[in-house]
């Protein structure tokens, strides 16, 4: 089995997006090139980097147009710098 890990200090996520149809109320469909990219992922690997914030699983935000982007055996993956990960997306209780 293949996998990718990342090095230097990078993070891998998974950007594979589902197929979903985008219809406006009107009824107007809405092509993949007018969406806005998503900048939430899931983190799928990490290189060895002391005290990360982040581990495996995590939902986090990260910088727009940051990264490179490849496709690996069907999925979509966005390999970027630790550094560009803005925030980890956390469930919390309401008060």
């Amino acid at each position: 089995m293949k996998e990718l890990q990342p090095v230097n200090q990078n993070v891998l996520l998974d950007i594979t997006e589902t197929e979903k149809e985008f219809k406006t109320a009107g009824g107007i469909i809405i092509p993949d090139s007018a969406k806005e990219k998503s900048n939430i992922a899931r983190v799928t690997g990490i290189s060895s980097i002391d005290n990360p914030e982040v581990a495996v699983g995590d939902t986090v935000l990260y910088k727009g147009y940051s990264g490179t982007e490849t496709e690996f055996e069907g999925k979509k993956f966005l390999v970027l710098p630790y550094a560009d990960i803005l925030a980890k997306i956390v469930e919390t209780d309401e008060i």
